[in-house]
């Protein structure tokens, strides 16, 4: 098994912890981790769902001020 595989959720948990002021939209959380446009609606979606994201106005997405 490869070690350098993580897991992208895992992987953009942890860039939001520890940049809190991070703002992103899809487009550019797919450059910036080699996600396909399938993949980062799915992930994107279930971190809001679970309250780790949330959408602004904009369409970027920050961490929820509940999220730790």
């Amino acid at each position: 098994m490869d070690r350098h595989v993580v897991d992208p959720e895992a992987r953009i948990r942890a860039d939001y912890l520890e940049m809190p002021g991070m703002a992103l939209s899809r487009r550019q959380m797919q450059r910036l981790w080699s996600l396909d446009a399938t993949t980062c609606d799915t992930l994107v979606s279930r971190l809001v769902r679970t309250g780790f994201l949330k959408e602004r106005s904009d369409r970027t997405y920050v961490r929820s001020t509940t999220a730790a």
